[in-house]
């Protein structure tokens, strides 16, 4: 197959890569929360800004920058740990909704341009997707669409700013991730995520009101009892008004199953925990004195802060 020929020049596409820049500047904004050095924002929707939540120390005394300047206060309308995505309320600008572009046809190797503001100016990154993934459960619960990493060093005021495919359409938002790597939170996660931020002020999460951690179980028990490995949750801790009390379970018991799915670790309960299980009867199976029971339990909505 022969090579495919570059149809610009370097300074052509340089060009083009500062353009996409001046086209989307007016959307971002320095943010300062908190007594932490600034992030970036992108206007969603004419006086709806979304950010990074990790980002926004403070639910109060928010400032933003915009491009011309002028600065902002705004307000806190929702943030969302498990997605990582806030959204603030600030004075209305002159600009139409922004339109996310789908993440569908991104590939390790695709071009992408990160963009955020400092409050000296744009803050700009350019490198490549390198892994792009299927949907997966953060650390803290939340539903992403895509695992999106990228090979770019980001300014961390940065964090929080938008990425751009190489055709100029915004993808999502960068965030840091573990040892300074840098991710996109999918535009799909973010439409999902701001519009219950904006109906609701939360996103829903399960609840079962119980402290648990992970402990090993008689290999012999676990073998009777098929599972996998000899692992449990046990129960540290219950909340007396949860629904995990409710439903019968007490401190000590080792939980071993939800449904069919065996419970090896925490993260795995919290990763079940999504805005999906409220409202849900799951049967919870666990060891009580050595001796197995089933409990079904009606997953609660998990309190807000």
């Amino acid at each position: 197959m022969p090579a495919r020929t570059a149809s610009l020049s370097l300074d052509g596409f340089s060009d083009v890569l500062a353009d996409r820049l001046d086209g989307i500047a007016a959307r971002l904004v320095a943010i300062r929360s908190g007594g932490r050095g600034s992030s970036t924002g992108i206007v969603w929707r004419p006086g709806l800004i979304i950010t990074a939540e990790e980002a926004l120390e403070a639910d109060d005394d928010i400032a933003l920058l915009h491009a011309d300047g002028s600065s902002a206060a705004a307000s806190l309308v929702g943030r969302d740990a498990g997605t990582d995505i806030a959204l603030l309320r600030t004075e209305e600008r002159p600009l139409a909704d922004l339109t996310f572009g789908s993440t569908s046809g991104l590939r390790a190797g695709h071009l992408v341009v990160a963009a955020g503001r400092r409050p000296e100016g744009i803050a700009a990154a350019f490198g490549i997707v390198a892994l792009a993934g299927g949907p997966w459960k953060s650390l803290r619960g939340g539903h992403i669409d895509r695992r999106l990493h990228l090979d770019l060093r980001l300014d961390p005021r940065a964090e929080g700013g938008i990425a751009l495919d190489a055709s100029g359409s915004a993808i999502g938002m960068t965030v840091l991730g573990p040892r300074g790597g840098v991710l996109v939170i999918p535009s799909e996660t973010i439409e999902r995520v701001a519009r219950q931020l904006l109906e609701h002020g939360h996103v829903a999460r399960g609840y079962l009101g119980l402290g648990l951690q992970p402990v090993r179980i008689d290999r012999t028990t676990a073998e009777t009892c098929g599972l996998p490995e000899p692992l449990g949750l046990m129960v540290i801790s219950a909340d007396p008004d949860g629904p995990g009390q409710s439903a019968g379970v007490r401190q000590g018991d080792v939980l071993i199953r939800w449904n069919a799915q065996a419970l090896a670790s925490v993260r795995g309960i919290h990763t079940l925990l999504g805005p999906e299980s409220v409202g849900q009867t799951v049967e919870l199976e666990l060891l009580r004195g050595g001796e197995r029971q089933a409990l079904p339990v009606r997953i609660g909505e998990r309190p807000r802060p």
